[in-house]
């Protein structure tokens, strides 16, 4: 009998642990949310750019911005230039489009229908193309397709050099499962 009471003990407490680090696990990961660490933004009005700055190295922060230097018809998440240029957007609330600064005229557009993994293009701005209309929630700072209220524009996961910047791919993503600093846009500054 006391063997038995011993052994439930024994279950009991590896239980206990094994909660107990959850509980921590999941403390640690809210903190890491909460505890974001804003960049130190040099570029110049209108930009969107990320709340946290993540591991951008110069602590410039990411914005949405062309792929490659100049023109492209890809859109990628890039350090914050100081000096502005391509990666300088803004949100225009009345048609809900994210449009460039630097090309007047182009809009952020889905590469595809709306869902998890699709990409950005910039093209030309167009009233009637649902791939360019995105809903900005200012209470969780999220831009989602109008489409789809489930997925979020986000930065990818992974960070890489990009000449003397970073660069990472802009894609839409999973809003419930997302990492916030991945997916909390500030927008600072009208078109």
């Amino acid at each position: 009998m006391e063997k038995k009471s011993f052994s439930v003990y024994m279950l009991i407490g590896a239980a206990v642990k094994v909660i107990c680090s959850a509980l921590l696990l999941s403390a640690s990961l809210i903190s890491l949310s909460v505890n974001a660490a804003p960049p130190e933004l040099q570029t110049p009005e209108p930009v969107i750019y990320l709340a946290d700055n993540i591991d951008e190295k110069d602590n410039l922060g990411w914005c949405i911005d062309t792929l490659g230097r100049g023109w492209s018809e890809q859109l990628q998440t890039h350090s914050c230039k100081p000096q502005g240029g391509d990666v300088q957007f803004f949100y225009n609330k009345e048609t809900r489009q994210i449009a460039s600064v630097e090309f007047s005229g182009k809009c952020a557009t889905l590469h595809e229908t709306a869902a998890a993994g699709v990409s950005f293009d910039l093209l030309d701005c167009s009233s009637t193309s649902a791939e360019q209309l995105f809903t900005y929630n200012v209470d969780t700072s999220e831009f989602m397709p109008e489409s789809d209220h489930s997925l979020c524009i986000a930065a990818g996961a992974a960070s890489q050099s990009a000449g003397p910047f970073m660069s990472r791919i802009l894609e839409l993503a999973p809003c419930a499962s997302t990492d916030v600093r991945l997916k909390q846009w500030i927008i600072k500054g009208e078109g």
